[in-house]
């Protein structure tokens, strides 16, 4: 886990816990990750997300009953169609999705890692985990055409106008480094004030209201559960949906996942 998740398992009584430093981006571009139900609505249904949600089930099973906006095309033929799917450089959310999340999604899931795609996941439990949290499902024929929009998440500021307002000093604008502390004292944003994003609702009286709030991390996930705990409390914020690396001379680079 991250040194955030970490800290946080320690403090509820966990003792053999290990972090993985590189994180979750080169841990997808090796492997899958696993999505919930819940997560897969809240996170990119309710908020209109862009995804490219592919049910690997056979046709006349998944017709009976499918998630919204789902393209069909059987496990067995995703190698095969790997030219159906978008460009890699555009970097889609793939989310996979069978019946209970086991050896079909796993095998289509890899066959996309294999062909160079990052960011897969498979929704566990599958389908029946999507009907068993009464989620809506529909049915008759499925879409046989991958499309593929990209758009910004609600919030995502563009890395351009990142950098721009980086590199100046604002008194309008807060610049707020919500990764752990360890990995802040590795490197972060010059003029930049370190709120842990597990410390930001204990901490809001640190965060003006008067000003542009602006969130970062290593790859956008946490500034982007800042963005919407501080959304909810009324503040102005944006977050940086990409990933940030740090020498040990204080310098950046930033990568679009």
């Amino acid at each position: 886990m991250s040194p955030n998740s970490a800290g946080r398992a320690e403090k509820i009584g966990y003792t053999n816990v290990k972090v993985y430093h590189e994180g979750l981006p080169v841990w997808s571009k090796k492997n899958f990750v696993v999505l919930s139900a819940q997560s897969l609505k809240e996170a990119y249904m309710d908020k209109d997300i862009p995804t490219v949600l592919v049910d690997v089930r056979p046709f006349a099973v998944a017709q009976k009953g499918f998630i919204k906006g789902a393209v069909t095309l059987p496990a067995s033929d995703i190698a095969a169609n790997i030219a159906k799917f978008p460009p890699k450089d555009k970097k889609p959310p793939i989310i996979v999705v069978d019946d209970k999340g086991g050896s079909e999604a796993a095998n289509s899931a890899k066959s996309l890692i294999a062909a160079g795609y990052t960011g897969v996941a498979i929704l566990t439990g599958g389908i029946d985990a999507w009907q068993a949290a009464k989620y809506p499902v529909e049915t008759g024929n499925l879409a046989t055409t991958i499309a593929y929009v990209p758009k910004p998440r609600p919030g995502e500021i563009a890395i351009e106008d990142f950098k721009k307002i980086a590199s100046s000093t604002s008194a309008n604008t807060l610049i707020i480094d919500v990764r752990s502390r360890e990995d802040a004292s590795l490197g972060m944003v010059k003029g930049a004030k370190v709120i842990p994003d597990m410390e930001i609702l204990d901490r809001m009286a640190e965060i003006p209201k008067d000003r542009q709030i602006i969130a970062y991390c290593n790859t956008g996930i946490q500034a982007e559960m800042t963005y919407h705990k501080l959304k909810e409390k009324g503040y102005n914020i944006k977050f940086l949906n990409a990933k940030v690396t740090f020498d040990n001379q204080g310098n950046y680079t930033i990568e679009k996942l």
